[in-house]
């Protein structure tokens, strides 16, 4: 099977809205990110997806990855190519031997991810390269509450039939898309409330008019599961300079 990856997100006004050239031959990278999944207590999926796109965040902003830090490289050389995620699945000793690699893990509700920094494609470490790509089949034991409209959406095209695994690197890239489109001062803010957001499935009204507003919209190449075209919007990311106290919260991450 092929891995649940996802190519190159694109926005009206992102740097990366289209796949030059350039990008094309540059070397390819991979940002890996890896979902507990343990066979007696699975995480719900919309904490699994939201807590996946919180993790892409996290590295992006992580000291690591900036300036000179240790990751900053393997970081520019991704966003530099075609930009791809994938996500694995790691249960038991699986899930403590990836815990062993340099990453970031990302706790939410009930699920955990942990981020990896990017490695060359066919470079994987073999403690990941081992993990399953299947068996992402998640589900919410009950209907996710109403959105906070005080922070940031990435809205799910409701046409599509994504797994977990999908369904979640499509949202890294949609939370990536909106970080690019903010200021430092925006994106410092968003990462001192605890990079606050949801993923919710749009109504099929909703998504057409989000589709032609101009939001930051990723759209899928069309290699795994799903047909080429769009997958999700990033709503309101603009409003992260303003958010108020109650959504503030310490981020949750080793």
């Amino acid at each position: 099977m092929d891995p649940v990856s996802s190519d190159s997100p694109t926005a009206q006004d992102s740097p990366f809205r289209s796949e030059s050239g350039d990008r094309e031959q540059a070397p390819q990278f991979v940002l890996p990110l890896v979902v507990r999944i343990e066979r007696a207590d699975p995480p719900a999926r919309t904490d699994a997806l939201e807590t996946a796109a919180r993790a892409v965040l996290i590295m992006l902003s992580d000291e690591r990855s900036v300036g000179d830090g240790e990751w900053a490289q393997a970081v520019r050389d991704w966003q530099d190519a075609r930009i791809r995620k994938v996500v694995r699945r790691a249960r038991g000793a699986e899930w403590r031997r990836a815990e062993g690699l340099p990453g970031i893990t990302v706790t939410g509700g009930s699920a955990e991810v942990r981020v990896f920094p990017p490695v060359p494609l066919d470079g994987w470490p073999k403690e990941l390269a081992k993990l399953q790509v299947s068996g992402t089949d998640l589900d919410d034991p009950e209907p996710p509450p109403a959105a906070d409209p005080s922070a940031p959406v990435l809205w799910v095209n409701p046409e599509l039939d994504m797994s977990a695994g999908k369904t979640m690197a499509q949202a890294g890239h949609a939370a990536q898309l909106a970080w690019w489109e903010l200021s430092d001062e925006e994106r410092d803010a968003w990462r001192e409330a605890g990079f606050p957001l949801a993923v919710r499935t749009a109504r099929p009204g909703h998504w057409r008019e989000l589709t032609t507003s101009g939001l930051p919209l990723v759209r899928d190449a069309g290699f795994t599961e799903i047909a080429p075209g769009p997958t999700l919007v990033a709503e309101g990311h603009h409003r992260v300079g303003s958010l108020p106290p109650r959504v503030r919260r310490p981020l949750a991450f080793r």
